[in-house]
């Protein structure tokens, strides 16, 4: 009988979501807000991954999860900010080592579970972080059908690994044993996510593509790093001597790199080519006008495998880079496409975060969200409808020794460096680079902003506030 039920279960679902869309969330690693050439890069184009907010919607003001990678994608696959989420930094102490983390519970309902639920195939092609093998947090106890990729964060430093993870089975990679370096992990992610697409062309399909690009180690493959040889004056980096952890820990330090401008600009490019081969498959397999591609960045551009941000001009107009909480380290670019709802060139300076795709997933599936998360649905937004605001976003960042904490309220944007410093206040609307501090101008929103920080966040035990 109960096999009975579940059956018919598994027919309902699938014949409920039979109308509904696909989609595509293509995530990148520090990706800066200005590292496309929609959002303002000069240096070097990325017209197919422009095409996304070309033929969609481009969004101005929405913020990653947090500033660094693992709380950053925990607040995207659960709902919950970074004051309510278990995984509030890139928790690093365990029986896993050097970029572990912390596993996501059974309790914590994903992004994916919801998916599933709404009858979706769900697929994760790339990296996790938020789970290694027979932990509660491994993909496909999260609701994914199918994995490739890394579940060691540490791990997705490293564009030639020995080895990858398919649906929690270790798969050996020959091309790149002791040191070789046959095969890019970024094209076999390519690969792998356009191969999901095809084998579920008939069925709705969720795809979690989670590119390392362009995080360190800066490598990719010659013919692309050649297309940029030369073009600007490059100061080498040198493995161990700057950036990494420096140890020996083989996770923790990345490869020597002659030309780190040529080889970052040769990431982005090479990745924004896979991009217009996912386009010509989605053409190809007559499904492109009902599936839906949302791009963006887990955090702000970094520093580090001899990266230059700086050179680039990653960040635009904003301050900060990964690991702080001003603009340049949150802010992040975001598009949607969508060509059977979404009108070409659309725009929106919605205010919204990683935690509100969960429930914009829900909505677009027609399935109920958790209670107890902090996201709000932003299809409205997409539909040119009316819009639920939040009242406020909230972060919080441990891993300088105190707890930094920022809250994103309308036009304002304030800050704590530790819960026993004054909070300082910018306004936007002018001040985006966050360079003038008018709190002693604004004694009773100040006031205000001291209490929600006080008190917008459950207790950790992990996670405890911190003075600076």
């Amino acid at each position: 009988m109960t096999k009975y039920i579940y059956t018919l279960l598994i027919f309902i679902c699938g014949s409920y979501a039979a109308d509904k869309p696909n989609i595509i969330y293509l995530l990148v690693d520090d990706l800066g807000y200005a590292d496309l050439s929609l959002y303002g890069q000069k240096k070097f184009s990325t017209p197919n991954i422009d095409r996304i907010g070309k033929e969609g919607m481009i969004f101005s003001d929405h913020y990653a999860g947090s500033t660094v990678c693992a709380p950053s994608r925990a607040a995207l696959m659960t709902g919950k900010h970074t004051g309510h989420g278990l995984v509030r930094g890139n928790y690093e102490v365990g029986p896993h080592g050097f970029g572990g983390e912390l596993p996501l519970r059974p309790e914590d309902l994903s992004l994916a579970e919801v998916m599933k639920s709404a009858g979706y195939r769900t697929g994760l092609v790339g990296k996790w972080g938020m789970g290694m093998d027979g932990t509660t947090g491994e993909p496909r106890k999260k609701g994914f059908d199918y994995s490739y990729g890394f579940l060691n964060q540490a791990h997705a430093h490293h564009y030639y690994p020995e080895y990858i993870y398919k649906n929690g089975e270790k798969v050996m990679i020959p091309e790149n044993k002791n040191g070789a370096r046959g095969l890019y992990i970024s094209d076999k992610f390519a690969e792998k996510g356009i191969e999901f697409v095809e084998e579920n062309k008939d069925k709705p399909f969720f795809l979690f593509w989670a590119f390392v690009t362009p995080h360190a180690e800066l490598l990719v493959p010659e013919d692309s790093l050649n297309k940029f040889k030369g073009k600007w004056q490059e100061t080498p980096f040198v493995m161990g001597k700057q950036g990494g952890d420096g140890t020996a820990n083989p996770f923790g330090v990345y490869a020597s790199q002659n030309h780190p401008r040529a080889a970052f600009a040769a990431m982005i490019t090479r990745l924004d080519q896979r991009v217009g081969e996912l386009f010509d498959k989605l053409q190809e397999l007559g499904i492109d006008d009902n599936t839906i591609i949302m791009f963006s960045s887990d955090n702000g551009p970094h520093k580090e495998g001899g990266a230059d941000p700086d050179f680039f001009d990653s960040n635009g107009d904003f301050s900060g880079y990964k690991r702080d909480l001003t603009e340049g380290g949150i802010r992040v670019p975001f598009m949607v496409r969508w060509p059977a709802k979404i009108k070409a060139g659309s725009h929106s300076n919605h205010i919204s975060a990683f935690w509100d795709v969960l429930p914009t997933f829900a909505d677009i599936a027609k399935v109920d969200s958790p209670s107890d998360i902090d996201g709000i649905s932003f299809l409205p937004s997409l539909l040119k409808q009316k819009q639920k605001e939040h009242d406020y976003l909230y972060w919080e960042f441990h891993e300088r020794g105190y707890t930094e904490q920022a809250l994103r309220m309308g036009k304002w944007k304030a800050l704590r460096h530790g819960p026993n410093t004054p909070v300082v206040l910018y306004d936007l609307s002018k001040d985006i680079s966050e360079q003038n501090d008018l709190a002693k101008n604004h004694h009773q929103l100040r006031a205000k902003i001291t209490k929600i920080l006080d008190t917008e966040r459950s207790e950790s035990k992990l996670w405890p506030l911190k003075n600076r």
